[in-house]
């Protein structure tokens, strides 16, 4: 490798991926779609293919998928995702079905098999906690009675996660029923375990990582996170539920101060991570599976507001949160390409990540202004059928809620 081409390579990338991140902020906008922009520009078939640092930038997509499940963990503690579990599961379930079955209901009309259907169906069922915390903020609703609703289903379908995780890394492998079913067993029960050590013994382990030198913390919980994310790997669990279940394991005052100090890594490679993903899709791919992404958007955002709506309603919350609830539940991000890039690797279906890419760059562009405009849309409607509600307070008594992620 060139050494000299490798660091002018990747600077450009950095530099670009921190001007397109700047052009996204000032413009309220998640950034991205831009970085899966810049990952097809960069790509074969793109206007400036890589020539020595695909190889690195894809172990820095390795590390960003890692750490974006670690900071998912570290906003939760095991309690919070137990009485969530109790308190919202009818949400959790109706989220799943009504928007897990359109992507695998596609996969198997395009004839790619069940193994894609699974893997399509986790693409349009997880919604994206990135875009739609910043929404929230953004529009100033992190104090409404609907937020808590919302990340509710999202707290729900984090710890879907941990188990639809290892089902399709199993099914990618291509292990039979046996071995999937001891290498689930397995998943499952590691996640059982934690979850009851976090519960019981939460602050010891915290304890043991806790230090009061940034350094220090920083080495300890990302060297920690990449072993077992590594020892997972190996098991065929998956890295991003052994970083998920790390996350979870830490509580109090160190997953406050590792929080603080591994975002930035995160968002670097996170961002090296859409462009992995971007690279290995060839944008002439992409106007073939246009019209299907374009229909499979469109169904899964009604069938995204349709969830919220009803969680909502169950929730006791008024018509017009009811609506806000369900618009900003529509955009998909970061974790559908995290499902998506497992199956391009795998060699899965080769037209997945292509419709992978579009479907995503349709939703997250979208699911800010569904997030907008589905309540005063829906109360205009009302209006002209004479059966607009009142207006109502909706705001939390004490305050705003602090996002969940």
């Amino acid at each position: 490798m060139d050494s000299a081409v490798f660091l002018i390579e990747f600077g450009a990338i950095i530099l670009a991926l921190g001007l397109l991140g700047r052009f996204a902020g000032r413009f309220r906008l998640s950034p991205i779609p831009l970085y899966l922009l810049a990952g097809l520009a960069f790509g074969e078939g793109g206007v400036l293919p890589l020539a020595t640092s695909e190889e690195f930038v894809e172990i820095g997509a390795e590390i960003g998928v890692v750490l974006l499940l670690l900071m998912l963990g570290l906003e939760y503690t095991a309690t919070d995702l137990v009485t969530n579990l109790r308190t919202h599961y009818a949400a959790g379930l109706l989220d799943a079905a009504l928007n897990a079955l359109p992507g695998a209901a596609l996969a198997l009309l395009l004839g790619w098999g069940p193994v894609a259907a699974v893997v399509l169906a986790g693409v349009t069922w997880i919604s994206s906690s990135g875009v739609i915390a910043k929404v929230l903020a953004d529009l100033g609703r992190l104090g409404n009675r609907e937020t808590p609703v919302i990340l509710s289903i999202l707290v729900l379908e984090d710890l879907a996660m941990a188990a639809y995780l290892p089902i399709i890394t199993t099914l990618l492998a291509g292990a039979g029923l046996a071995a999937g079913s001891i290498t689930l067993a397995i998943a499952l029960g590691v996640a059982g375990l934690v979850l009851f050590l976090a519960l019981r013994y939460g602050r010891i382990i915290s304890r043991f990582v806790s230090s009061d030198d940034p350094e220090k913390l920083l080495l300890v919980v990302l060297g920690l996170t990449l072993l077992v994310a590594g020892i997972a790997q190996q098991l065929q669990v998956s890295a991003a539920v052994g970083a998920f279940l790390v996350g979870i394991a830490l509580s109090g005052e160190v997953a406050e101060g590792a929080h603080a100090l591994l975002s930035p890594l995160r968002d670097l490679f996170a961002a090296v991570f859409f462009v992995f993903f971007g690279l290995h899709t060839d944008p002439a791919s992409i106007p073939p599976v246009l019209l299907p992404a374009l229909a499979l958007a469109a169904v899964t955002a009604v069938t995204k507001i349709a969830t919220g709506y009803w969680a909502a309603r169950r929730a006791g919350i008024s018509v017009r949160g009811r609506w806000r609830a369900g618009g900003a539940l529509v955009a998909r991000g970061e974790f559908s390409i995290v499902i998506a890039g497992l199956a391009v690797s795998a060699g899965i279906e080769p037209s997945l990540g292509p419709l992978a890419t579009a479907y995503v760059l349709i939703l997250v562009i979208v699911g800010p202004l569904t997030a907008r405009y589905t309540e005063p849309l829906a109360t205009a409607i009302s209006r002209r059928r004479g059966t607009a509600p009142p207006d109502s307070h909706e705001s939390l008594p004490g305050g705003p809620t602090p996002a969940a992620r």
